[in-house]
């Protein structure tokens, strides 16, 4: 039997359901994935699950988690039956704990916006198995060694998914055009993840420009450091896939291997 193909780790600016009807966006997302090879599932951490200690979601298939106000009711129609991947989660529980990692199972919860919302657009038959687990804390050292834990997956043929926003800071909903402070940390992130400047970007709070102005809270940050660890000895290979803004937003999308 053939081996299968080592994934890359991905962080990506997932959007809000609204995305779907982007014209740019969708077709982005689509072509990134069909430029990677086919993974065997998806491990997907996403900036709208916060659960400690770590939580496994659904491994069978379950309605998805409409975690979301404010738009037509049409976006709680969206259907996305992916497999559930209860091998994943046996391989994930192993490793975490074998690290002393607490590991909790939630089999109640079914994916949210933060998964498949761009999962829809990158793997739209749904036919790719997707395991989602929790954020644990947004302490960026932490995540990031999760993250390194969770890399000997990339070699089963899963691919790891970090799923946030590149900045999220809804006031620039309220702005026409792009936010001073949006677009000076997005270029200071994209300089840093050039650079492979971990030290200042588990610093970002502090070391970017407009950093808490660009993450008044910081989970949509936190899943790009599960992804820099799963990727650590890979991240000055690290290219940008997707970038520009969406609604004031930077939509920045890294692919490590």
């Amino acid at each position: 039997m053939t081996a299968p193909a080592r994934m890359p780790a991905l962080y990506l600016s997932h959007g809000a359901p609204p995305l779907a009807d982007d014209p740019l966006w969708p077709g982005q997302l689509a072509a990134w994935s069909a430029g990677l090879p086919r993974p065997k599932a998806v491990l997907m951490v996403s900036a709208h699950w916060e659960e400690a200690p770590l939580a496994l979601g659904a491994t069978t298939t379950l309605p998805l988690v409409y975690d979301f106000w404010g738009f037509p009711e049409r976006y709680c129609t969206v259907r996305y039956p992916a497999p559930g991947a209860p091998e994943l989660a046996d391989s994930v529980r192993k490793l975490l704990r074998r690290a002393g990692t607490p590991v909790q199972d939630v089999p109640g919860r079914g994916l949210d916006h933060g998964a498949y919302v761009p999962l829809v657009e990158m793997y739209p038959d749904a036919d790719v198995p997707v395991l989602q687990i929790s954020l644990p804390t947004l302490e960026p050292e932490k995540l990031m060694e999760i993250g390194r834990r969770l890399a000997p997956l990339r070699d089963e043929g899963v691919l790891i998914v970090g799923s946030g926003f590149f900045t999220h800071n809804l006031a620039a909903l309220r702005h026409e055009g792009v936010p001073g402070w949006s677009s000076e940390f997005d270029d200071w992130g994209r300089r840093a993840l050039a650079d492979a400047d971990v030290d200042a970007l588990l610093d970002f709070e502090h070391a970017a420009p407009a950093g808490k102005l660009a993450h008044p809270r910081t989970e949509h940050f936190a899943p790009l450091f599960v992804t820099l660890g799963a990727a650590e000895s890979e991240l000055a290979g690290g290219r940008n896939v997707i970038d520009g803004f969406w609604m004031g937003l930077a939509k920045r999308s890294l692919q490590f291997g």
